[in-house]
């Protein structure tokens, strides 16, 4: 194991320059679905490694629930100074453990209120509620996914903004861009290194939903119309854990996302050329994914074979 144990702790940091550049250079659906695979195989990389570090570094701990075996020196040996990490490790793995339970509960207990907020009203594809407060969002999951709008934000658009607010919100149901929400969300608890990631995401996302929307209509200036207006008419939309209208109206990205849907479409590329500011930091992040497999797969490998080897039969 040695000094490669640590490693998948800090490689997340590789993916940082890719967070932006993908959101400027790369197709949203692209960036999303890139930065999503990224985050989750970090995240998972060194929430092992830190559970391997906790297993070494506390075996030896008197009163400790393992093996007396796990507590032999040539285990000790496979991490350097085993007994300050594995304390260390200790209070790091309880906070990954618990910020995911978190999110997890935060993020189902938003979707079983606003499931049981529709309760009696027919279940239709789109919930109308009469409501003088500008919002809309997608709701996923429950007997269907709907998309939820109230009537304020239905009168202040036109015909053609209400069918592009449609259009978006349905692209947010059929890509399950939920999933990819929670998952980035998940791995920035199990690793801080990966927060750029999650707000990436969430921007990529939310341009997907764009794109998707002015080729339903079949104008991009419609559906730019109908980002501005909604994020002037919006002024405190329910709060959720999943893809609405909550971003639609945000005073971060909006300017960025009604710039690109003014500008022309974003073509699907393939891999770009290494020569590029997006190509390396694409295989920067790569590397950094693959490495953080490898690393944490090794560790996990020798450490069994160890353990394997101390425990007595």
């Amino acid at each position: 194991m040695g000094i490669f144990v640590f490693l998948p702790l800090v490689l997340p940091l590789t993916a940082w320059p890719i967070a932006r550049l993908a959101e400027q250079r790369l197709h949203p659906r692209t960036a999303t679905l890139l930065l999503t695979g990224v985050s989750s195989v970090m995240a998972l990389c060194s929430t092992v490694c830190l559970a391997l570090l906790m297993v070494v570094g506390t075996a030896q701990l008197p009163g400790n629930p393992l093996p007396d075996g796990w507590s032999d020196s040539e285990v000790r040996e496979s991490v350097p100074h085993h007994e300050i990490v594995g304390k260390a490790a200790i209070p790091a793995l309880v906070a990954v453990v618990g910020g995911g339970l978190r999110a997890l509960l935060h993020h189902h207990r938003l979707l079983r209120r606003a499931h049981q907020a529709l309760a009696g009203l027919p279940r239709t594809a789109v919930a109308v509620l009469p409501d003088a407060e500008p919002y809309a969002y997608a709701l996923p999951g429950g007997p269907r996914d709907r998309i939820v709008v109230s009537t304020g934000m239905l009168t202040r658009l036109a015909p053609r903004e209400r069918r592009a607010l449609f259009a978006h919100e349905r692209a947010h149901l059929a890509a399950g861009h939920h999933r990819h929400l929670l998952l980035v969300r998940l791995a920035a608890c199990a690793n801080p290194f990966l927060w750029p990631l999650r707000k990436a995401v969430a921007y990529t996302t939310e341009r997907w939903a764009d794109e998707a929307a002015a080729q339903a209509v079949g104008s991009r200036r419609a559906v730019a119309r109908a980002i501005g207006k909604a994020a002037l008419v919006t002024h405190g939309a329910p709060a959720t854990a999943f893809a609405g209208v909550a971003a639609f109206a945000a005073p971060g990205p909006l300017p960025r996302r009604v710039a690109a849907l003014l500008g022309p479409a974003p073509v699907v590329r393939a891999w770009p050329p290494i020569f590029t500011a997006v190509g390396l930091a694409l295989w920067t992040a790569a590397t950094g994914a693959l490495l953080s497999a490898m690393f944490s797969a090794n560790s996990a490998v020798t450490l069994l074979l160890l353990l394997h080897a101390a425990t007595p039969l």
